[in-house]
């Protein structure tokens, strides 16, 4: 070979490096990499760009997390960015804050296709969805022992590294106003994962990370209080016995969530043939019937786990076909080394075998609310998993000043629910949503992430009608 042939070679090795290396480091070649161009099932169009991949949290075990960004609808650079994480231990935020709640793609009935939410958050601001720990999901890691060792600390301490690592991918984010928002299990994720970024800041002067507060709702909080909480909504809606009520609060309300004794599961599983078949998680609404849903509904009712254009108690199912689809993990470039796992809504592995979980979180938003983070937690009425009750013992334990009046708000002239106002935490409540209120009011839920990004009070005047002044006279 002539020495011209053997420079050509080489100037074409040096561009293959260059160029390889550009795509791994360059932000810009990274982003179009990860965007989103279509997904399968998707008759409409767009006004937002979105992204979905794999961020690496640890190189030794190969852990990686798999996250889906959408942008704001309009102006997206103005807005703040949100990060919003479901529970179990061990669901999917694609699953259910994607795919059935604030997310703008919803799946159809069919399994095959997907709708456009109009009630989606990203029409206030920018969404990123986070499969997290390892093994929910997409999120995977090549060292298999990490999929049945999770637990509270190392999800809080991924997620910070995902966070960071995220943000150099996306830089354009970097200082701009940050959000975590999330339900149920996610009552320990949120706080947890605020308080690593709030700790990291400190230490790290410059931090990318501007976090301006967080919100949660139907959150496990404290695993007494929302015991005593729990069986004290089940019996005052008629769901439970007397003599159930009693036990339950015997045997169970000085145990874990998580971990609790077999006397403890008796005895909830009592209740559960008590309940009857109906959605714990929305108990005034239809079940899903479809493929014994109902049954593993009642099976995982203690495991604080999740359900589901009109309500839908199958939208579950739904997602478990669409994110099954191999045309649709392509469009959201999920690892084919991955894909041969069969996608769940929640992990069975995860959740089983979780490990450090605090029976309470109270002292994490009390760090948090002298650091003066905007704090809101949110309750759907009708849920008998985590339900009104529950979180508002837990609130009460914070022993807070209350600022404001416990006050009705509205939605074109109907209670949308009652609030109250803390010094460093607000309170609301969902009129008539369970345990995932975008799910069962995502107009309301729409209003509620609108006036918590604004820092503004739900509570509205309104002039009494007719009917009311005439009672109020009399």
């Amino acid at each position: 070979m002539s020495y011209w042939n053997w420079a050509f070679v080489l100037f074409v090795l040096i561009s293959v490096n260059c160029s390889t290396t550009l795509s791994e480091s360059d932000p810009i070649t990274q982003q179009k990499l990860d965007q989103v161009s279509n997904l399968p099932g998707q008759s409409f169009t767009v006004d937002f760009d979105h992204y979905a991949g794999y961020v690496t949290v640890n190189e030794e075990s190969g852990r990686a997390l798999f996250y889906w960004m959408t942008e704001a609808t309009h102006d997206p650079s103005s807005k703040p960015l949100i990060l919003w994480l479901n529970g179990g231990p061990g669901c999917s935020s694609i699953a259910f804050g994607m795919a059935e709640e604030v997310g703008p793609f919803h799946v159809n009935e069919d399994g095959k296709s997907v709708y456009l939410n109009p009630y989606s958050w990203n029409t206030v601001a920018n969404l990123l969805f986070l499969d997290s720990p390892a093994g929910v999901g997409y999120s995977y890691s090549n060292t298999s022992s990490d999929i049945t060792s999770n637990g509270d600390n190392r999800t809080a301490a991924d997620s910070l590294q995902f966070l960071l690592n995220w943000l150099e991918r996306f830089p354009q984010y970097k200082g701009r106003d940050f959000y975590i928002a999330g339900e149920s299990y996610a009552g320990h994720y949120v706080p947890q994962l605020s308080q690593a970024i709030v700790r990291y800041n400190k230490a790290n002067a410059g931090s990318p990370i501007n976090l301006k507060g967080y919100m949660v709702g139907n959150a496990l909080t404290d695993d007494y209080n929302d015991h005593v909480g729990l069986f004290e909504f089940m019996w005052a809606t008629g769901m439970i016995s007397d003599q159930t009520y009693k036990k339950s609060n015997e045997l169970c309300d000085r145990e874990s969530f998580i971990h609790s004794s077999p006397e403890c599961g008796q005895i909830i599983d009592i209740a559960s043939r008590e309940m009857g078949n109906i959605d714990p998680y929305s108990i005034f609404t239809p079940i899903c019937t479809a493929n014994g849903v109902t049954t593993r509904l009642l099976r995982k009712w203690r495991k604080v786990k999740h359900i589901r254009q009109t309500y839908d108690p199958c939208t579950e199912q739904h997602s478990t076909i669409y994110f099954n689809l191999p045309e649709v993990q392509n469009a959201l470039h999920v690892h084919h080394g991955n894909s041969s796992r069969t996608w769940e809504t929640c992990s069975d592995d995860v959740g089983m075998n979780w490990e450090d979980s605090p029976v309470s979180v109270l002292d994490v938003h009390q760090e948090l609310i002298s650091s003066g983070l905007r704090i809101w937690i949110y309750s759907g009425d009708t849920d008998a998993v985590i339900p009104v009750t529950s979180t508002r013992y837990s609130v009460d334990a914070l022993n807070l000043t209350a600022i404001s009046p416990w006050s009705a708000w509205y939605d074109d002239g109907q209670v949308g629910g009652w609030t109250q106002m803390y010094e460093g935490l607000t309170f609301v409540t969902v009129r008539g949503a369970g345990h995932e209120v975008p799910l069962h009011k995502p107009k309301l839920a729409l209003n509620l992430v609108k006036s918590f990004l604004a820092g503004t009070s739900m509570a509205q005047f309104i002039e009494p009608g007719p009917s009311l002044k005439l009672l109020l006279h009399n």
